[in-house]
């Protein structure tokens, strides 16, 4: 008896749906309520379950095509006998030598799923396999990298055995629920790693080929390892697939003795470029920073705050801070407690739009911008108004840490109200940040720089800094950001303010 898989239900107002992904294939096993597809409409993500037991005769509707509600999209052989004579025709037809490579992969099929991406998080891009069909694999053993708008999440295997099939190749983009890859548990494969790939790669290309392609993505410890030992791309031989950079790549290159520099050789313009995909992380903050751009009316004021307040402060009980607290007493504590107070001040600074309504926040979520090797992200000190100096020092601390891994979670980096970043630790004199949207306001700290300054009459030796905060004046006014501003300084230069609360 043959079954019809039809479209569910998908709402009233909703007249079509497209196939997204089908989990199984003609010719496969399937029981009853199992997910055989799922469906995206303008809204939702339907999933479509098996409605008996028995095997995928046929698929009606592949991936891509739209349908409307009641449509068919496979049919169902409850005997499970459809099938089963074209399948062994197929595997008869086989080459010998495949057949031998299957015998080895007996045993239960195990998915590779993503995993958890986070709430808002509708898909990832595959930036890096570990391993290539036929290789042994362990429990939790890493076998690729995604990347997503603001992380770089790992996937582990979900059971040891061999890696049977890669069902998203490098560079392709996947969903939330989509599978990966397709694991034969307790089966035995291949042993060979990163190097003994290349090697094969080499050995099999051509006099054009045998050098790595430009357009292969190195892997994101890789280039955290580069940047962190100051290693140059070029001094770099990859092991991994098509002359991928590992990481352990990166540990041999800075431990080797450095190579005589070779004598340049004529080249065209177009020989000595190199063209390499953007990121999802760099897309994003692309497309992020240009919205900012043509959506708020971005404008920015400048003053500057004389730090030997701060300093002589600092100076004065950096030890004994250490001591109790187990963390450094820095800078940035001084700054997100001088913009909490600055912000009740003028709670405008601290608001943002949603359409035709002004959202006043109650607290202070502080993002602290971070570099890291793939780019700039901004994790956030929740209610940093309530927290102490230690509390602040210590969440930047680890934050910043996990940023530089590559760790930081999505709930981490949602949720700011305001933002500081300090492009002082990188020697920048001055500069004009840009707004974190939906946020209203945003602080930039500078070097501090010892300049001659005119005080009581006299000219004066004072460590300075320039203090930019750029805002959206559709929500503040200049009068109000002009006037946070001179909180901020009035409360660095005079830090028993924050303790007054004056």
């Amino acid at each position: 008896m043959t079954t019809e898989v039809r479209v569910p239900a998908l709402g009233e107002s909703v007249t079509e749906a497209t196939i997204a992904t089908w989990f199984k294939k003609p010719g496969d096993r399937v029981e009853m309520d199992e997910m055989l597809c799922e469906l995206e409409t303008d809204k939702v993500t339907v999933e479509v379950p098996s409605p008996s037991a028995g095997v995928l005769a046929e698929i009606v509707a592949a991936e891509g095509e739209t349908v409307g509600p009641d449509a068919l999209l496979a049919q169902i052989d409850e005997a499970g006998t459809a099938t089963a004579p074209a399948k062994a025709k197929t595997e008869d037809a086989k080459p010998a030598e495949k057949s031998e490579g299957q015998d080895k992969m007996t045993g239960k099929s195990v998915d590779v799923m993503v995993p958890s991406l986070g709430e808002s998080v509708t898909e990832a891009t595959v930036a890096t396999w570990f391993k290539k069909p036929g290789d042994s694999v362990e429990m939790d053993e890493m076998l690729c990298e995604l990347e997503t708008d603001k992380v770089s999440v790992e996937v582990p295997a979900p059971a040891a055995g061999v890696l049977a099939e890669i069902l998203a190749e490098e560079g392709a983009t996947v969903d939330a629920k989509a599978r990966l890859a397709v694991i034969t548990e307790g089966a035995a494969g291949n042993a060979s790693g990163p190097a003994t790939a290349q090697e094969t790669v080499l050995k099999n290309a051509g006099p054009e080929e045998t050098r790595p392609r430009s357009d292969v993505e190195d892997a994101p410890s890789a280039k955290k390892a580069m940047a962190e030992k100051g290693v140059s791309r070029d001094q770099v031989q990859g092991s991994g697939r098509d002359g991928r950079v590992m990481k352990e790549d990166v540990a041999k290159a800075s431990a080797a003795p450095a190579a005589a520099p070779r004598a340049a050789s004529p080249a065209s313009d177009a020989d000595r470029e190199e063209r390499v995909k953007m990121t999802r992380l760099r897309q994003t903050i692309a497309r992020r920073l240009k919205d900012a751009q043509n959506t708020a009316a971005m404008l920015t004021t400048y003053n500057e705050a004389d730090m030997s307040g701060v300093m002589q402060l600092r100076n004065e009980y950096k030890d004994a801070f250490e001591k109790k607290h187990k963390v450094k007493l820095g800078f940035m504590s001084f700054f997100v407690k001088a913009c909490c107070h600055a912000l009740k001040e003028v709670p405008e600074v601290n608001a943002e739009i949603d359409g035709t309504d002004i959202v006043y926040k109650n607290f202070v979520h502080m993002g602290v911008a971070v570099g890291t090797p793939t780019g700039l992200v901004v994790p956030v000190v929740r209610d940093a108004d309530q927290k102490s100096f230690a509390d602040i020092e210590k969440e930047i601390g680890a934050l910043g840490l996990k940023g530089r891994d590559g760790k930081l979670t999505m709930a981490e980096m949602q949720g700011g109200t305001f933002t500081i970043s300090n492009g002082g630790v990188y020697g920048s004199l001055m500069s004009s940040p840009i707004l974190n949207p939906p946020q209203s306001g945003i602080l930039g700290m500078h070097k501090i720089q010892e300049r001659p300054m005119v005080v009581g009459g006299e000219i004066v030796i004072r460590p300075m800094m320039y203090l930019a905060l750029s805002y959206d004046h559709r929500v503040v006014d200049g009068k109000g950001a002009v006037t946070f501003l001179v909180r901020v300084k009035e409360a660095l230069e005079d830090p028993r303010r924050l303790l007054m609360d004056l």
